[in-house]
């Protein structure tokens, strides 16, 4: 496939506002517990705003996409069967929770919902909360399965795909979540690290699980099954056409299996063990710098991971199109 860089941005950058928001909640939630200190509500408050700014981010970035942008309306029409009308009624609603998540902190509004001495007592801001993560977990599943419920790209249809979507992002997210608490020299700053690095090795596994899979697939499409010859022999010599069109622009993106491969290693070294070197360094020799640097490598890397994630996806019609 073509990689569209509209979609690379938008997955990538909502991706990351969704890990920090379950950062935020899961800080909330350990501090209701009694495991790690208490935080202002202006913490909570201006996190989330942290956490809209990406998500607007990547909602800007997926209008590039589109042909009729003022047509966008419509792609929540068939919510019924595509993934993608229910990812565009999600993250609005997503994005709706999280501001007003963010309002009731700032505001300190967080009057007593339900609990007793022996069950965590819930204040408004937590039910709020726990809304927003099961529609955060719900718009992952929806971004995901745009790609994963394609049975003809194999490379996609598989429930890797989900998984690697949500503990990339979760991944990112809490590395983001490192470093707004470094700023705001926060005390969730250790639980936020620790768990970016529990998260960015889980998906290295993971992600390192799909990759062993696609390297092992046997594509189903040939170029006997596209002509429905079973001839051993065969061979295209050329596409039919002179020049290129919609089918040469879009479905092949065009580059050597040297640079597809370059690629690979150039993230599977940005997204997880530089990351990961960066932050345990930063927490351990207090060098909070380099939680910024984290940032910033890790995001550089999951853009050449999703650009990835696109290129090796090998469309059927590619078996014709691709032959010159």
């Amino acid at each position: 496939m073509n990689p569209a860089f509209s979609v690379i941005f938008l997955t990538t950058l909502i991706g990351a506002g969704q890990g920090m928001f379950i950062a935020l909640f899961s800080g909330q939630y350990y501090a209701l517990l009694q495991h790690v200190p208490p935080q202002p509500g202006s913490f909570y408050g201006s996190g989330s705003m942290v956490v809209l700014v990406f998500l607007i981010a990547g909602l800007v970035a997926s209008f590039f996409h589109l042909g009729h942008p003022e047509r966008a309306w419509r792609a929540a029409t068939q919510w019924r069967t595509s993934w993608l009308s229910r990812e565009v009624i999600v993250l609005p609603a997503f994005m709706a929770i999280v501001f007003v998540y963010g309002m009731l902190h700032y505001f300190g509004i967080d009057p007593h919902v339900f609990g007793t001495a022996a069950i965590p007592e819930f204040g408004l801001t937590m039910v709020v909360g726990a809304v927003g993560i099961a529609i955060c977990f719900a718009l992952y599943v929806c971004t995901a399965m745009i790609y994963a419920c394609l049975k003809f790209l194999q490379e996609w249809h598989s429930p890797l795909t989900v998984v690697n979507y949500i503990l990339l992002g979760m991944a990112f997210g809490f590395t983001l979540a490192t470093v707004f608490a470094s700023s705001q020299n926060s005390t969730l700053l250790s639980f936020f690290a620790v768990w970016s690095v529990i998260l960015t090795l889980t998906a290295l596994l993971t992600r390192g699980a799909s990759l062993i899979r696609n390297y092992r697939l046997k594509h189903k499409s040939t170029i006997q099954t596209a002509i429905g010859v079973r001839h051993a022999n065969i061979q295209q010599k050329s596409q039919g056409a002179m020049g290129g069109s919609f089918n040469t622009r879009e479905f092949f993106h065009g580059k050597t299996a040297t640079f597809i491969k370059s690629v690979k290693w150039i993230f599977l070294a940005t997204v997880f063990p530089i990351p990961v070197a960066l932050v345990l360094t930063g927490l351990y020799g207090e060098q909070h710098g380099l939680f910024f640097v984290a940032f910033v490598v890790q995001y550089l890397g999951l853009l050449a991971e999703r650009w990835f994630f696109f290129a090796q996806a090998r469309h059927p019609q590619n078996l014709y199109y691709q032959t010159v």
